[in-house]
């Protein structure tokens, strides 16, 4: 048994609620979707074939093996599609069930009810601008558990409009909407403004690591 991984690496986390804070990055390789505005288009082919046990040393490697400080370190589990390889989805839910604080970043099209409940779910629900908003399963909206997050890309005002749709679908109380402006394509203080004329409960979601490092560069 085995996962293909594109690649592991120590970073800033820079999108959800957990943004700002370190974090050890698995990214899985292979991806059922083809997004027209993908970042991470290098991870839908090629990676290296590695154990649960080889990726777990990886990860202590990196720092994140402590379980009794007052904050022990995130992992999140990304791609491609982590939820496409079952080995991943097993890994990931024996991380949680151990105590670590594990993310698992999904396109959206799978069930996410695989994830055990310890596993924080941060979905991206595809809009238009991305060309695959038809192939989301949005029977995901009613299996969100407490501490799942949404991610909205936001490219234009038809983006913003599909989000729109959706909200009153989701319990926004309990789930954490993230709205994020397409880098480099929507100004976020157009979006912000948005946001603010409609007041809408809703978290604006910048890429942190793409402030702080340049957009295009790999490892971070």
């Amino acid at each position: 048994m085995s996962l293909l991984v594109t690649e592991i690496f120590h970073s800033i986390q820079g999108e959800s609620t957990h943004a700002g804070w370190p974090c050890v990055f698995v990214r899985l390789t292979g991806c059922n979707l083809r997004c027209r505005w993908c970042d991470t288009s290098y991870a839908y082919e090629g990676g290296s074939k590695m154990s649960a046990d080889e990726v777990l040393r990886r990860i202590n490697a990196l720092g994140i093996n402590a379980l009794d400080t007052p904050a022990p370190g995130l992992i999140e589990f990304t791609g491609g599609e982590p939820l496409l390889q079952a080995e991943a989805v097993d890994l990931v839910n024996r991380l949680a069930a151990s105590g670590r604080r594990v993310l698992v970043e999904t396109n959206g099209s799978l069930d996410i009810s695989v994830l055990a409940p310890e596993v924080v779910a941060i979905v991206d629900m595809k809009g238009p601008s991305s060309d695959q908003s038809g192939r989301m399963d949005l029977a995901n909206l009613d299996r969100l558990r407490a501490r799942d997050e949404l991610k909205f890309v936001i490219a234009h005002r038809g983006d913003y409009a599909h989000m729109l749709a959706l909200l009153p679908r989701i319990d926004t109380a309990r789930n954490v909407v993230n709205a994020s402006p397409l880098f480099g394509e929507l100004p976020p203080a157009e979006l912000a403004e948005w946001i603010l004329e409609d007041g809408l409960p809703v978290r604006l979601n910048l890429q942190q690591h793409k402030h702080i490092w340049p957009p295009e560069t790999r490892g971070v």
